[in-house]
């Protein structure tokens, strides 16, 4: 990256969390709630860790990650940077079982966890090397064939062996919402809200994270319950139009 490319993008990227913040302050607001009960993760599986860099120097604290050697370049390319010690990795994306050894204990939340099966081999996993990793359940609220995830009768149904896994601790819920689709964002959100205060009521768990929200629909996921938001072309991409 040339030196006024750098410039730019340091530019863009200080002006653009500025704006995402108002319009997560705002999203906020019209719900009741305060803005720092919302995480911001900037999703930065499209770029590399010069502009993960950047990203951090910006304001950025929190970062996603869908794919573990993708996660890998990231960790290796930000060791010269002492100050970015304590900046924080979630992997977001489909976990393979094969590669859980190469994402347990690198990464703050495993956001994926879409089945009873990657569960059970993570806490195998995790269990062997001593850890606990903390996850979320993925949930497939809107129905829609594409998406991966756990149906909200299957969940409820799972959770007492769910619950029963050593190598983890369930922190709360994941969903992904209907493309292009305002309305249909809206009631994916707010079933999952709705199955988490269902769950919290069965299982005594917190369920404190509901990670649900993208580029295009951060500011309805807010609205209706979102805890974290996962961003990533708004966040990265200047040709992205703000609405």
């Amino acid at each position: 990256m040339r030196g006024n490319e750098q410039t730019e993008l340091d530019s863009f990227l200080v002006e653009r969390r500025k704006a995402i913040c108002e319009r997560m302050a705002a999203a906020a607001r019209r719900a009741g709630r305060s803005p720092d009960e919302v995480t911001m993760l900037a999703v930065s599986k499209t770029v590399g860790p010069k502009e993960v860099v950047l990203a951090w120097k910006a304001g950025y604290r929190a970062f996603g990650e869908n794919r573990p050697q993708e996660l890998k370049r990231k960790l290796e390319g930000i060791e010269a940077y002492p100050e970015l010690r304590g900046a924080r990795f979630d992997m977001i994306g489909n976990l393979q079982t094969n590669k859980i050894n190469q994402v347990i204990g690198k990464v703050s939340l495993i956001h994926s966890v879409s089945s009873v099966h990657l569960a059970q081999s993570i806490s195998k996993r995790a269990a062997a090397r001593g850890l606990r990793c903390d996850v979320l359940l993925e949930v497939n609220v809107s129905g829609e064939k594409s998406k991966a995830g756990f149906s909200p009768e299957e969940l409820r149904g799972a959770m007492d062996q769910l619950m029963g896994l050593d190598g983890i601790a369930v922190r709360g819920l994941m969903t992904m919402a209907p493309a292009h689709d305002a309305d249909g964002a809206r009631r994916t959100f707010c079933g999952l809200r709705e199955l988490a205060e269902a769950l919290r009521a069965d299982t005594g768990l917190g369920l404190e994270v509901l990670s649900s929200g993208m580029s295009d629909d951060f500011h309805i996921a807010i609205e209706e319950g979102s805890t974290l938001v996962r961003l990533g072309r708004i966040v990265f991409d200047p040709g992205y139009e703000l609405r």
